[in-house]
């Protein structure tokens, strides 16, 4: 393939003029069934990605990532900081899972599954098709001077755009702070929220950059994952390519004429129209072979089948394929590689299951209390704790006490006998343990405590009971 590329268009990206300078892509606008299905799946994508801060489950918001707080939901799962490790399993998992989605089907994620391409082709893009027009149009106009016309549009443009920026700024907070506290924000003075306020306002900001100025070159040069193909693609993985055997033949490319016989001239089925490229939405030539700014959005596959559709050749010129297809005819074959990430990929799932059917609710942490060891109180040996109970549930625990189980022995709480807890909350505080000497058999007993919620056990946890070696 890479001998029939033209040799300098590695130097340089179809974003940069021949000055360095940026060059705006002016796509056109794609039809066809794959677009009909990007379509679908782009919307039903959008509509989880705005409906997820604002679900419940349990009274748990679906999707939350709370980092100054250290809280996070994910599925209606809260995490605390205890609950790290299985946040970073998660994460983990999510890595491993876009890694062999990609050595199997390339960077099909980033064109139909990305919210950066899905709000950039399926919303802004739209709009601005809607209010400028098509490729022509947009180049006309990106030409023309700076009459009515040209600022009403671009003046209308802006402002949805600024609108919907401010929109997606919303859901973002969301996730961030939670959907209850962004309604109380904007019920409120916003004026009493004043740093979220700066926060909201440099997230539209953001996002108003990136979808009226930045655009592809998100893909092209910020996004990591971008980079990371390029170790993970082979000639087995399976691609949007252009079938360089049959387009190019012997003959190579030529412009279309209905006046010869193509199958006999020796030429190749590309009729060199450039339209794939003219759809593209970063740029690029699919006939140079794999590239990094393709991101599998399929658009060039509908134009190259209207193309050969109406000249009368057969479609699939451009199609999803690996190159050993291609180039060998070699059918899909699920290889090593693909069979050490799945294999990974088990594990790491098996493994979350597993410490998610460990986790509690309720988390009791019990320690003896720092630079103290025991003391004497007749035949009783007496030793001070710290506790520490973390609620993880929507509910209030107000009747949460302590009960020795392994041991005879006394549990006093300093000053409360009963514990309140609120939900999603924490409770701390100090207690005794007195033991009869008789009863240790060592000068260092594990303590079993139950933690119950008035007649319900809900936790149980250990520690350490330090006593004197001998008492003769």
């Amino acid at each position: 393939m890479a001998q029939l590329a033209d040799e300098a268009f590695r130097d340089s990206i179809g974003t940069i003029d021949n000055e360095g300078k940026r060059k705006f892509i002016y796509p056109k606008k794609p039809s066809g069934r794959f677009y009909k299905y990007r379509k679908w799946v782009s919307y039903f994508l959008l509509l989880i990605l705005i409906a997820n801060p604002f679900i419940k489950i349990n009274g748990n918001q679906f999707m939350l990532f709370n980092i100054l707080e250290r809280r996070f939901n994910i599925f209606g799962f809260p995490f605390w900081p205890q609950d790290f490790y299985l946040f970073v399993l998660f994460m983990i998992i999510g890595v491993v899972f876009v890694i062999l989605f990609t050595v199997i089907f390339g960077r099909i994620f980033c064109g139909w599954i990305c919210p950066q391409t899905i709000f950039l082709e399926m919303v802004f893009r739209r709009i601005e098709f809607w209010i400028e027009g098509d490729r022509g149009a947009q180049m006309r106009l990106a030409k023309q001077q700076w009459n009515a016309e040209k600022i009403r549009k671009k003046g209308l443009k802006w402002t949805v755009f600024l609108i919907i920026s401010f929109g997606i700024a919303n859901v973002f907070l969301a996730y961030l702070i939670g959907s209850d506290e962004l309604i109380v924000m904007i019920e409120d003075n916003p004026l009493n929220h004043l740093k979220t306020l700066i926060s909201l306002g440099i997230f539209t900001g953001i996002f108003y950059f990136i979808f009226v100025w930045f655009r592809e070159q998100v893909c092209i040069i910020a996004c990591p994952y971008g980079r990371l193909q390029g170790v993970l693609l082979d000639n087995k993985s399976i691609n949007v390519a252009y079938d360089f055997v049959r387009g190019e033949k012997e003959a190579g490319r030529a412009k279309f004429n209905k006046k010869e016989n193509r199958a006999l001239s020796g030429k190749g089925d590309c009729i060199d129209c450039h339209q794939c490229v003219n759809v593209c939405p970063t740029g690029i030539d699919i006939r140079n072979g794999t590239q990094l700014e393709c991101v599998n959005c399929t658009a060039c596959i509908d134009e190259c089948d209207s193309i050969m559709e109406s000249v009368g050749l057969p479609k699939g010129l451009i199609r999803y394929a690996s190159e050993d297809e291609i180039e060998k005819k070699a059918p899909f074959k699920f290889t090593t590689r693909m069979k050490g990430y799945t294999a990974v990929l088990t594990i790491l799932v098996g493994m979350l299951i597993g410490l998610l059917f460990l986790r509690t609710d309720v988390e009791a942490l019990i320690l003896r209390l720092p630079g103290q060891l025991y003391e004497h109180k007749g035949d009783n040996i007496s030793n001070v704790f710290t506790y520490k109970i973390i609620n993880k549930t929507n509910d209030d625990f107000n009747a949460l006490h302590f009960k020795l189980k392994n041991i005879k022995g006394d549990l006093k709480l300093v000053g409360k006998q009963i514990i309140k807890v609120p939900k999603q909350g924490m409770s701390s505080g100090t207690l005794f343990v007195e033991i009869n000497k008789y009863l240790l058999e060592s000068d260092k007993t594990k303590l079993k405590i139950e933690v119950y919620n008035g007649d319900k056990k809900i936790e149980t946890t250990t520690t350490s009971f330090l006593s004197p070696r001998s008492f003769d």
